[in-house]
């Protein structure tokens, strides 16, 4: 389903560390050519091997775009970027980055984006449109539920598996990570400076873990903790859900232009989810009923910007529709396969095993209790519930973050995002120790870097000049619009 919200993106940039500028060498293994979609930007295909333990298995040609460096007698290197998902294109990134980085940042800098492995242009990961179609509840409520959902995502890994190829077992970070490096070596750069933000984080710590003495500098905004168990990983999105609910409900309480100031904001979104849960809910002016689940996904997406002003006005319009018992619509035909690309990859990057129901049962009865009204948005239930019963071989398991021989990488986190919460970046920076400052924005939404002049200061100062920021600095909330 859309967002009910549209969020703005918050999206952003870049990375270094101040070293000597180096010439634009000549590309070794890349045929540049005007993108279709915008000719001042070159697009290209970098080959690589499907799987590097068995080069014989075939290769799969990673999508690559380029926006040049605007005035290249200044240049510094490459700036190779990843704005996570997993399933976010890089490509598109890079197609507008002008809107992104700062004009100084464009002038230095080749900014080189590419579409991961199995995602968008780079052999996209298809399943069948049917199957994808019958995906149940991702949070079970029975024993018979969750077998049931165990049964469909084994039947759902096995169809995509077959219309995807080789391609589709061999879509984890880490062989990202090794294409990240054949993409440096095909720039013809002796070290690249990185930026990732969300699920990019985690690309940006493993290649400086594997390849540290390849980067310049590394930006990680808005970080993974890819050292989480099931346990572990639940509570702490749950209660990155919840944060952000609670930073609403307070600006609503504060600000007058809230449509929903004064009110018992809390008391009216519980009515709105107990309607969803009764299937009388239905979207304004639309008709068609919405779930409990997809209004707390969409409701979540709004603290991304944080659009809190449209959520406010959203949550007055569906408490005004009528109570309707709307039947689901079927789905109109479309193409028989469509692209899928987040459970192969999350389940090969996450062992988040769940033994049986009694141990769901348990594990949802915790989120509710951390997050009683969100009750853990979508990341915690609907990943765990993605990757059960799906093979048991994890190809990048969680482990703590430990990085030598880079120089030392910059972390940016907020205090309230509602999809990476603070608490992941906190437990990655203490695992790194002192290979990571951490910079911590003190507002809410998710992604750091164009918060603020502050934010935005913090990684220019970085990316241009080398400046590595001191340890714990923060920069002040800033009130978002609408």
């Amino acid at each position: 389903m859309r967002p009910l919200v549209r969020v703005l993106g918050v999206v952003v940039a870049s990375v270094l560390l101040a070293g000597t500028a180096q010439a634009s060498p000549s590309p070794t293994g890349i045929s540049w050519a005007p993108c279709p979609e915008l000719a001042d930007v070159e697009c290209g295909e970098l080959s690589v091997p499907v799987d590097r333990a068995d080069p014989g298995d075939g290769r799969v040609g990673v999508a690559v775009a380029r926006r040049v460096a605007s005035d290249p007698a200044r240049r510094i290197g490459v700036l190779v970027v990843n704005p996570g998902g997993p399933g976010n294109s890089g490509v598109d990134f890079v197609l507008r980055a002008d809107g992104v980085f700062s004009p100084e940042v464009l002038a230095r800098f080749d900014v080189v984006g590419f579409d991961p492995r199995g995602v968008g242009r780079s052999g996209a990961v298809v399943c069948s449109a049917e199957v994808v179609g019958r995906r149940p509840r991702v949070a079970p409520g029975g024993a018979a539920e969750f077998a049931a959902l165990a049964a469909y995502n084994a039947e759902l890994e096995a169809d995509c598996r077959a219309r995807t190829g080789p391609l589709h077992d061999h879509v984890d970070t880490l062989s990202v990570v090794e294409d990240v490096e054949a993409l440096r070596v095909a720039l013809g750069e002796r070290r690249i400076s990185f930026y990732g933000l969300s699920y990019g984080t985690l690309l940006g710590q493993q290649y400086a873990e594997r390849h540290g003495a390849r980067v310049r500098g590394v930006v990680v905004d808005s970080n993974v903790d890819h050292s989480q168990g099931t346990w572990r990983y639940a509570e702490v999105e749950a209660a990155g859900a919840e944060d952000a609910f609670e930073e609403f409900v307070a600006w609503c309480g504060r600000t007058s232009g809230c449509a929903l100031h004064g009110r018992d904001v809390g008391a009216v979104w519980r009515g709105l989810l107990e309607r969803a849960e009764r299937g009388t809910l239905v979207l304004p002016g639309a008709g068609t009923p919405i779930t409990a689940d997809a209004l707390r996904k969409n409701v979540r997406g709004a603290f991304y910007a944080p659009a809190w002003a449209s959520l406010a006005e959203l949550l007055v319009a569906l408490e005004a529709e009528p109570e309707t018992v709307v039947a689901e619509r079927e789905s109109a035909a479309g193409a028989d396969v469509v692209a899928e690309p987040f459970p192969a990859v999350f389940c090969q990057d996450w062992a988040l095993p769940v033994r049986d129901f009694r141990e769901y049962a348990a594990l949802t009865a915790r989120v509710r209790r951390v997050a009683p009204n969100m009750g853990g948005g979508q990341r915690p239930d609907q990943p765990i519930g993605t990757c059960l019963g799906r093979s048991a071989d994890v190809a990048n398991p969680q482990r703590p973050l430990r990085i030598t021989g880079a120089p030392k990488v910059l972390m940016l986190n907020g205090a309230h995002d509602p999809a990476t919460p603070l608490a992941g970046a906190l437990n990655a920076h203490r695992q790194a120790g002192g290979a990571v400052v951490l910079v911590t924005y003190e507002g809410g939404g998710h992604g750091v870097y164009q918060r603020s002049a502050c934010t935005r200061g913090v990684v220019d100062a970085y990316l241009l000049d080398g400046v590595v920021p001191e340890d714990g600095t923060r920069c002040p909330a800033v009130e978002p619009g609408a």
